[in-house]
């Protein structure tokens, strides 16, 4: 429990700091995401965002775990 709480802070701090490049990659603004704005009103659904980072997660752990 204690090297997944580690891990998962070490992960949580490299995202910190890697933040400025990480808002310019395209991620929330693909094809397939749906996006609902009318007056008073705004609906977004990632679908296709999610897909691509469930693949990338899953590829990881897949990597890792080997």
């Amino acid at each position: 429990m204690q090297k997944g709480l580690i891990t998962v802070g070490l992960i949580v701090v490299a995202i910190g700091l890697l933040w400025p490049w990480l808002s310019k990659l395209p991620l929330g603004r693909l094809p397939g995401d749906i996006i609902i704005d009318r007056p008073g009103f705004k609906f977004y659904f990632p679908v296709t965002t999610s897909i691509v980072i469930s693949i990338v997660v899953s590829a990881l752990l897949w990597f890792f775990r080997r």
